[in-house]
């Protein structure tokens, strides 16, 4: 079921005491705090304490990052970069965004499903039309497009080999950032080596394997951990970020420190 626009603005609103209960949108010194907007699916999204264990990057991505960068994680379950248009959720983002600010474009799970309409987009055409829309918003407000290609599932063959599992949608996020000379981070790339050095019975460690679940797509808090840092790292790595900007990239972080709040009533 999709959302009215304004179903859509009251949900973003709701979440925004998450987003910025740690930082506050000022400095001491006056100069407005810096604001990372999360635009993404299920493996980025805040998750919620009936969701738990499952734990979105996004959930980890602040503790690698300074206290004057804001973490807005608008990513949601089950959507596409068509869906999220067409929800009204990245006009809702493009409504709060300011100069200055980053927007983390990471879709590709859900516009790889041709058997839905409302989600599929092809690579090479609607999926790179759809994500242009995200480039050319943020940079009308003066805000900087950064593309994460999705970070991967969790799938082997019978050798031990971990196995791409998005087909072309990588490839033409490749294509399009640099024919719009926008900041990649290869998460997708990233994820399948980090897959493969653990092989296939640590990985279960880092995915969402319950008692009673076997999921191979969304993380645990040691997954979502582990994804984080490659976000940040990667954020350092093509300049988008600066050193001061990032912190804890060689540091273990507790699992402790991920939290699944109440979902709103």
């Amino acid at each position: 079921m999709s959302l009215s626009r304004r179903q859509v603005a009251v949900a973003a609103v709701a979440s925004v005491p998450l987003a910025f209960s740690v930082t506050g949108t000022a400095q001491a010194g006056g100069r407005r705090t810096r604001t990372l907007y999360i635009a993404g699916d299920s493996t980025a999204a805040q998750k919620y304490a009936n969701a738990a264990p499952e734990t979105g990057w996004g959930m980890a991505l602040p503790f690698f990052l300074r206290k004057e960068l804001v973490v807005a994680n608008h990513a949601v379950n089950g959507r596409s970069s068509k869906s999220f248009v067409d929800e009204g959720r990245l006009e809702v983002v493009l409504s709060a965004i300011q100069p200055g600010d980053y927007l983390l474009i990471q879709f590709g799970h859900n516009d790889e499903k041709a058997e839905d309409p409302t989600r599929y987009t092809e690579p090479w055409t609607t999926y790179q039309d759809h994500l242009r829309m995200y480039v050319e918003g943020a940079r009308a407000r003066g805000a900087r497009p950064v593309f994460a290609t999705s970070v991967e599932r969790r799938r082997f063959d019978a050798g031990g080999k971990a196995l791409p599992t998005h087909g072309e949608y990588p490839a033409a996020m490749r294509a399009l950032a640099a024919e719009e000379r926008v900041a990649l981070l290869d998460a997708q790339a990233l994820s399948l080596a980090l897959w493969q050095e653990l092989g296939v019975e640590e990985t279960k460690k880092y995915f969402n394997w319950t008692a009673t679940e076997q999921d191979n797509t969304h993380f645990n808090p040691p997954g979502a951990i582990a994804v984080a840092r490659l976000v940040a790292r990667e954020l350092l790595r093509s300049r988008v970020l600066g050193p001061r900007d990032v912190r804890r990239l060689d540091e273990p972080i507790p699992e402790s420190w991920i939290t699944w709040p109440q979902a709103a009533a």
